[in-house]
């Protein structure tokens, strides 16, 4: 079994999200959890699928959501740089990370070819080193992907060097287990949430394996600290939300709740709770392992 967890710049249209998802559905793999968000304009599906279906089930997916998203009249909150914006093909059990880059190479092969919309496979699948670090290859977002695509050395591995004019480019590779991870400030002041990401994140002298942003969230009149863990092994779920309190207290500013996008694996919800994370959702509802065996 493999998982995928595509994530779409669409997080407005709950009709559109939901017939993407029955696309995936429809080819026999199986959507665990949609999270979509508004602010951020953005979808992420956790999928699963044994060997034989995964790639084909992505595919006709990644085709669904092409047709329905424009990327021409999206604004969010989140950078992107495609409809489809990233495709990650994680082993589950019985699997193992040479057959997440077979997919990932399988499945971004039938998107140029099928589609005609550049693709650059990441993390494991990558060709190169500069381009395992997914925040590489998507640096700056669209507009500057079109710009690096046309230069000699810089296009894709798959399809044509320019960006699809209503989909963009997209990101597909193999990784390991990474929890998206947001934490909601009781203020407006992004500024804040900046100054919180940078002291989590690894690059700041933070947490091991965090990446962080601070973002608003104009609908809520909030800012967020917005974190991807990718070494749960290093950096639990409850390490990270205890770091960003730490940092929003000592600025005066309060932790209002935290949410999981999407699933996540028991291992990196070590010492967690409900309670303790202040969790939009249940802990049970988003462990990974518990959804497998209940579907």
């Amino acid at each position: 079994m493999i998982e995928s967890v595509p994530n779409l710049s669409e997080g407005r249209d709950a009709g559109a999200i939901e017939r993407v998802a029955d696309v995936a559905r429809a080819s026999d793999c199986r959507v665990l959890d949609v999270h979509q968000d508004p602010d951020h304009h953005r979808s992420v599906l956790t999928i699963v699928g044994e060997r034989s279906v995964i790639a084909e089930g992505i595919f006709a997916m990644v085709e669904a959501a092409t047709r329905s998203i424009d990327l021409r009249r999206h604004r969010g909150a989140h950078p992107r740089m495609g409809a489809v914006d990233v495709v990650p093909f994680v082993p589950l059990r019985g699997s193992a990370i040479e057959e997440c880059v077979d997919a990932a190479k399988a499945v971004g092969a039938m998107i140029a070819e099928g589609l005609g919309i550049p693709v650059f496979l990441y993390g494991a699948a990558a060709t190169r080193s500069d381009r395992r670090n997914l925040a590489k290859v998507r640096r700056g977002g669209l507009a500057a992907v079109a710009k690096r695509i046309r230069t000699p050395g810089e296009g894709p591995d798959y399809g044509p060097a320019r960006v699809h004019p209503t989909a963009g480019a997209i990101a597909v590779g193999a990784r390991r287990f990474l929890v998206a991870y947001n934490v909601n400030l009781d203020t407006d002041d992004v500024a804040v949430a900046r100054e919180i990401a940078s002291a989590v994140r690894e690059a700041g002298g933070g947490l091991p394996g965090v990446k962080a942003l601070g973002i608003p969230l104009a609908s809520r009149r909030l800012a967020q600290v917005s974190m991807n863990l990718t070494d749960v092994g290093a950096t639990t779920v409850a390490e990270a939300f205890a770091r960003v309190r730490e940092e929003a207290s000592h600025r005066g500013v309060r932790v209002l709740e935290s949410e999981i996008v999407g699933l996540a694996p028991r291992v990196a919800l070590r010492g967690a709770s409900t309670e303790g994370l202040r969790l939009t959702r249940n802990l049970a509802e988003v462990v990974l392992e518990t959804r497998i065996e209940a579907e």
